[in-house]
């Protein structure tokens, strides 16, 4: 599988995604707003400093305290290099940090009696299948919104990555063998809360885009806020995703999530998130109005699955309904983190005993910086002061990472054996490959070299270079253009291959395609 394509849906965002450090006992003292003030003029020199350091080209922060948006602020540019800055209205995506959204939305229909967190998803949409008979009876929408379906974590975003459409995603899962016990293991899966959002909307007969406008977006006047990538785009005021190439941010990769928008489609504003945060801390209660029943949204914050150790503090982290949820340094926290590796980063955490919130998102991808303001921010409202260099705790956890991934993934392929076999004449490899989850794939000769496509009508396209034998080389990751990925044949008796596996498309163990006739 490509380096970007683990980055970006890995459990890492399950790893990371966390704001909460070392645990101990958190003061019982309610937190006062001179406290507030004195924090939040600490972090905005912060947030200055960090971009003006080159720590991202652009971001931009809401914090909520009391039911209040006590700040609101944009740093830094849109794209690097040009002149446009980013301000409290500039439009992001915020990746993962949909899921905490898309569980608001799902809350809403729960309030409003549509769906309960524990409808069964064969009741809602008894098409979709899990690739084993009693967890496709028995798993519901609270299964699927806490990562404990039994799906492996990167189920369907191969899929994505090669053009297929949401539909054909969800429908195909079914050939995907569990990474666990149904219920039994924890697996961050896109693709599984995607459908048990869209199996929670079907009742209403509307698509998933459609009832998180009328459920949260338009009721809170988040008017930048949507669920298509085409609504994103159409802002002049919106924010490009960057990363760096030899160490200059760059506004390189598009990224449209739209297949999985209810797990990482969202795009939105520091102005709109906050009042989304207004809504969380106010248990459903928005500008003194009942939104969504309090009992609904406190299951999302219900721990159900253990996640791991934050990456930081080496504290357990739990998973509720698209919320981490955590005890910490400075007591209960619920937050999620999200993350394009083509570049964004974003970030929110609650402290609901406090009713202190924040939101951030960045423009870039590797980079610590959320975590870093955030935890910043956290010790100066907690504390008084700043405990450590959060940001470059982050940075470094980030680099430690991706950077040797990158360079293990670089130097698997860095040289063929000496001396390196031949290839087979092209006719030995040319021909239409199949398998029941990545679908059709055809090779065939072009110039010297060889051609993959991949994909409905053959939507994605790499060129092979041979490595050894007959294992070719491609290079399937936009922002990663020099880490390869292996394209192996194996030959059958009539000197033909009878089958290949694309390492990329294989990290579920569904990248082996047999040939078929043509």
């Amino acid at each position: 599988m490509g380096l970007g394509q683990n980055f970006r849906r890995w459990g890492v965002w399950a790893f990371i995604a966390v704001l909460v450090l070392s645990p101990h006992a958190a003061s019982a003292d309610t937190i006062t707003p001179d406290q507030i003030t004195a924090a939040l003029s600490k972090l905005e020199a912060l947030a200055e400093g960090v971009v003006a350091d080159g720590g991202v080209p652009g971001l931009a922060i809401g914090v909520v305290h009391d039911d209040k948006v006590v700040f609101l602020k944009g740093f830094g540019h849109r794209e690097a290099g040009k002149p446009e800055t980013v301000d409290a209205d500039t439009v992001f995506q915020i990746a993962s940090l949909s899921k905490p959204v898309s569980a608001t939305i799902v809350a809403a229909l729960v309030s409003d009696e549509i769906v309960s967190w524990d409808t069964k998803i064969a009741d809602l949409d008894p098409a979709f299948r899990l690739s084993e008979p009693y967890p496709t009876s028995e798993l519901t929408v609270r299964d699927l919104f806490s990562h404990r379906s039994g799906l492996p974590g990167t189920a369907g975003d191969d899929l994505e990555d090669i053009g297929y459409d949401r539909a054909e995603i969800l429908h195909r899962l079914r050939f995907v063998s569990p990474s666990s016990s149904f219920r039994a293991g924890y697996s961050y899966s896109n693709f599984g809360l995607t459908e048990g959002a869209v199996a929670a909307a079907k009742p209403t007969g509307k698509p998933w885009e459609e009832v998180a406008e009328e459920k949260l977006y338009r009721p809170l006047g988040m008017v930048s806020t949507s669920s298509r990538h085409a609504d994103f785009i159409k802002h002049a005021n919106r924010a490009p995703l960057h990363v760096k190439l030899d160490g200059v941010w760059t506004a390189k990769v598009k990224r449209d999530p739209d297949a999985q928008a209810p797990a990482g489609g969202v795009s939105s504003t520091a102005r709109d998130l906050s009042q989304w945060v207004r809504l969380v801390l106010g248990n459903g209660v928005y500008e003194g109005k009942p939104l969504i029943a309090a009992d609904a949204l406190a299951e999302t914050h219900v721990p159900l699955m253990t996640r791991g150790k934050n990456p930081v503090s080496g504290s357990t982290s739990f998973y509720g309904l698209g919320w981490n949820v955590e005890f910490g340094r400075h007591g209960l926290s619920w937050g999620h983190a999200g993350a394009f590796s083509v570049g964004a980063r974003t970030l929110v955490t609650l402290f609901p005993e406090q009713k202190l919130g924040i939101v951030i998102v960045a423009n870039a991808f590797s980079t610590g910086v959320p975590e870093g303001l955030s935890d910043s921010f956290a010790d100066m409202a907690f504390d008084g002061k700043v405990e450590k260099d959060w940001v470059k705790q982050w940075d470094d956890i980030f680099a430690s990472l991706f950077g040797p991934a990158v360079a293990a993934a670089k130097a698997t392929y860095a040289a063929p054996p000496s001396p390196a076999s031949p290839a087979g004449p092209a006719s030995a490899y040319n021909g239409r490959y199949f398998n029941d989850f990545i679908g059709g794939a055809v090779v065939s000769g072009e110039g010297d070299g060889l051609v993959l496509k991949v994909g409905p009508g053959g939507a994605r396209s790499y060129s092979l270079e041979h490595f050894d034998r007959d294992m070719f080389l491609t290079y399937p990751d936009a922002e990663t253009p020099d880490a390869p990925s292996g394209v192996n044949f194996v030959l059958g008796p009539d000197g033909k291959a009878s089958a290949m596996t694309i390492e990329f498309l294989d990290g579920n163990h569904l990248g082996t395609l047999k040939r078929v006739a043509d």
